[in-house]
């Protein structure tokens, strides 16, 4: 086993053992209120949760986000993964494909369009490994598996608590840039777990990328994951850092005209259902499905995405809304750190209440 292997292993090991939570930081969605609707004349049956998202229909607007790969129990994970999207509709984000691109072997840990034909299968390699690796072996590692589209994660805060992680950052964005040209799917690029600012938001859209997933504060720490597997990191003083998830996705999605996919510390459909009208066209969540594998295998996983499903289709029926679309217009209450910090940005928290 390798040091990317090994790596991947201890990850997984750390988020279902260890509390990585973020400690004094929360994603943001308690400050967001829906305003009840107590008069919805709707029919729960006839409610449209579909929505489009880089050309592929999903049945619900939610991510599995991108958790593992690269060694043999990852492989095992991702096809549990994947079943249970291809059950429900919704999409799945595999963890770094660099384990592939190191060792080709390793590819068939990634493979699972033979479980799940239809979903909308995103691949995924660091902003760190663009340079390393060129866009043509980048290329290949997303056609080898069939996907859909690509995720770029950033995580220079990651990278730089992880004692074997890498320092330089210097023209990533030339590279996401050169990604989004030569490599023929739609780009995303990701964050995992510190948020997106708007102007980063802007500057990422304008290189070519066709979506952006916050992936904000207030869910899983990775500092706190790369303090807690090696005796070599930080001390912990990065374990809060961030955006919050609800800033950072109101903030993006009226910075940029490219769908915005709002994770980060989302735990249930309501969340889902709050990112969504923030103004994200998606939702998604990592560590609820790892560790519902964990526990109770594909059937935990399938449980779960039905269950967030059902909380998002019943915030749509108690707001009166008919479609995914009509959730985004609704209107929302929101107060907190989350309603100051929007303040800070020029955003009134009014706007959401009367719009």
């Amino acid at each position: 086993m390798n040091a990317t292997e090994r790596r991947k292993g201890s990850h997984i090991d750390v988020c279902t053992s260890k509390d990585v939570s973020f400690r004094c930081k929360a994603a943001g969605f308690e400050d967001v209120d829906f305003i009840h609707c107590a008069l919805p004349e709707l029919d729960c049956a006839k409610l449209d949760m579909h929505t489009m998202l880089l050309g592929k229909r999903l049945k619900a607007p939610i991510v599995i986000e991108a958790i593992t790969g690269g060694f043999e129990k990852g492989g095992e994970i991702n096809r549990a993964l994947a079943s249970a999207a291809q059950e429900h509709g919704i999409a799945l984000g595999l963890g770094s494909q660099r384990a592939m691109l190191e060792e080709v072997a390793r590819s068939s840990t990634y493979k699972v369009r033979d479980v799940a034909p239809d979903i909308l299968l995103i691949g995924n390699i660091g902003m760190a490994q663009l340079r390393k690796y060129g866009t043509q072996k980048i290329a290949w590692a997303v056609e080898t598996i069939d996907a859909d589209a690509l995720a770029i994660h950033l995580n220079p805060l990651q990278e730089l608590i992880q004692p074997e992680g890498d320092r330089n950052f210097e023209g990533c964005l030339k590279l996401i840039e050169k990604v989004c040209k030569e490599v023929p799917v739609s780009v995303i690029a990701k964050e995992t777990g510190a948020g997106i600012s708007p102007e980063v938001a802007r500057r990422l859209e304008a290189a070519g990328v066709k979506a952006i997933d916050v992936a904000g504060a207030g869910g899983t720490s990775w500092s706190a994951v790369e303090m807690l597997r090696s005796k070599e990191a930080s001390d912990g003083a990065f374990w809060d850092w961030g955006i919050p998830t609800a800033v950072s996705t109101a903030l993006v999605s009226r910075a940029v005209k490219i769908p915005v996919i709002s994770s980060g510390g989302v735990r249930s459909g309501l969340d889902v259902a709050k990112g969504i009208a923030l103004g994200a066209v998606a939702g998604g969540g990592a560590l609820p499905f790892l560790r519902a594998w964990k526990k109770g295998g594909k059937k935990a996983v399938s449980s779960l995405a039905g269950c967030w499903a059902n909380e998002l289709r019943i915030t749509m029926a108690l707001t009166g809304s008919h479609s995914i679309s009509e959730l985004r217009r609704t209107r929302l209450l929101l107060g907190g750190e989350t309603a100051q910090t929007l303040h800070l940005f020029g955003f009134e928290a009014r706007a959401f209440a009367n719009r």
